[in-house]
C-alpha cells in the first residue's frame, strides 16, 4: 500500500470521526455554548484534516482556499471553546465572530493573493504565528481556570482535550514555519495524519467516559430576586459537620472577602484535603466553580447592604468592594446573573417595597 493511500485513509478516518462528533454535539448540546463551540471546532478540524500539508506550499485553487480559511479560523474557535469549557457563564459575543471572520478572511487572502504574488514565506509565517498566539491564549485560559473547577471528571478530561489539541496545533504551526523551504514529504503527511486520527479517536473515547452534564453545563436562568438558597440533599454527619464549619468561616469570618482566597487555602483552614473540599462544594452545595461559590456569598452580603435603608447613600462600588469584588464590572455582571436585575435596580426594588 502506498504512502498516499495510507494518508488518504487516515485523513478520511479522522474526518469521519470529527463529523460524527460535530453532529452529536449539535444534536445533544446545541443550547449550550460549549456544545455549539465544540461542534464548530470539530467541523473546522475536519477542514484541517482535509487540507494540511507539510513542506513547501503548492498553488491553491479557488475551491481549496475556503477550506483552508475555515481550518485557519478554527484556531479562534479553539480559544473560545477553551473559555466555554472552563467558564459555565461564558457566552460568545458578536465581536468573537468578527475575530473569527478576520482570521479566516486573512487566510483566504493569503492563499489567493499574498502567496500567489510571490510572498508565500510571509503568508505562511504570519498565519502560523496567529495560530500560535490563539493556541497560547487557549492554554492560558486552561491553566488560569483549571484550579477553580469543582467537577473532577471534566477537570481531567478538559486538560486532556485542550492540551492534546494545543500540542498538535502548536507543533503543526512550528513545523509549518521551519519546514517552509523543505520539499513536501508523503511520510511527514502520513505521520501527521496518524497523529491527528489518534488524537481525535482518543478524545471521542474519553468523552464517552464522562457524564454529559459534567462536561457541558446546562444553561441556568438567573435566580429570581430573593429566591431561597440551594437546598443540600440528605448528607452524612461528617459532611454536615464540614459544611457547618465552612459556613461559619463564610458567615462569621467572611473569608470570602479575601481576593486571593483559593480552595487550597480554604481546605487548609478546614484541615481537610483539597479534593474533599472540592467534592463537598460541588456535590453537596451544588456549585461547579469555586469562584461562583465565593461570589454567591459576596452577592448575598451586597444584597443585604443594598436593601438596608441606612446604607441608601453608600455608592454601589463601595458595597461591591466591601463584599470582596475588585471592580464594579465583574460585580454588576455576577449580581445580574444571580438575581436577574442590576444592583441599582435591586436597591430601587427594595426601597419601593419598604
Amino acid at each position: 500500500m502506498s504512502l498516499a493511500t495510507i494518508d488518504i485513509a487516515l485523513r478520511g478516518g479522522a474526518i469521519g470521526l470529527l463529523l460524527v462528533l460535530a453532529a452529536s454535539l449539535f444534536r445533544d448540546f446545541h443550547q449550550r455554548p460549549a456544545g455549539r463551540l465544540g461542534g464548530i471546532f470539530a467541523l473546522g478540524s475536519a477542514a484541517h484534516a482535509a487540507t494540511f500539508s507539510i513542506g513547501a506550499p503548492v498553488a491553491v485553487s479557488a475551491w481549496h482556499a475556503p477550506l483552508i480559511a475555515l481550518a485557519s479560523g478554527n484556531v479562534v474557535v479553539f480559544w473560545l471553546f477553551c473559555r466555554a469549557l472552563f467558564d459555565d457563564a461564558f457566552t460568545p459575543k458578536p465581536w468573537h465572530a468578527l475575530i473569527w471572520l478576520a482570521v479566516a478572511a486573512f487566510s483566504f487572502v493569503n492563499c489567493l493573493v499574498i502567496a500567489a504574488s510571490g510572498h508565500a514565506r510571509f503568508a505562511v509565517v504570519a498565519m502560523n504565528l496567529l495560530v500560535l498566539g490563539f493556541m497560547g491564549m487557549g492554554l492560558g485560559q486552561t491553566i488560569s481556570s483549571w484550579s477553580a473547577d469543582l467537577v473532577e471528571g471534566r477537570r481531567r478530561l478538559r486538560v486532556f482535550i485542550v492540551v492534546a489539541a494545543a500540542l498538535y496545533g502548536g507543533l503543526n504551526a512550528v513545523v509549518g514555519i521551519f519546514s517552509f523551504e523543505s520539499e513536501a514529504s508523503d511520510m511527514a503527511d502520513v505521520v501527521n495524519a496518524a497523529l491527528l486520527a489518534g488524537i481525535v479517536a482518543a478524545i471521542c473515547l474519553a468523552m464517552t467516559r464522562v457524564g454529559a452534564d459534567d462536561l457541558f453545563a446546562a444553561p441556568r436562568p438567573a435566580t429570581p430576586v430573593d429566591a431561597p438558597a440551594f437546598a443540600a440533599p440528605d448528607i452524612n454527619a461528617a459532611d454536615r459537620n464540614l459544611i457547618d464549619a465552612l459556613m461559619r468561616l463564610m458567615a462569621d469570618e467572611r473569608i470570602y472577602r479575601h481576593d486571593s482566597l483559593t480552595i487550597g487555602m480554604l481546605a487548609t483552614k478546614l484541615r481537610i484535603p483539597e479534593y474533599r473540599l472540592r467534592r463537598l462544594i460541588n456535590q453537596r452545595l451544588g456549585y461547579r466553580n469555586f469562584n461562583a461559590f465565593l461570589n454567591n456569598h459576596r452577592i448575598e452580603e451586597a444584597k443585604a447592604a443594598l436593601a438596608d435603608p441606612t446604607q441608601a447613600e453608600v455608592p454601589v462600588i463601595t458595597i461591591a468592594m466591601d463584599a470582596g469584588f475588585q471592580s464594579l464590572g465583574p460585580f454588576n455582571r455576577a449580581f445580574k446573573a444571580m438575581t436577574g436585575v442590576t444592583p441599582s435596580e435591586y436597591r430601587k426594588l427594595k426601597a419601593s417595597a419598604a
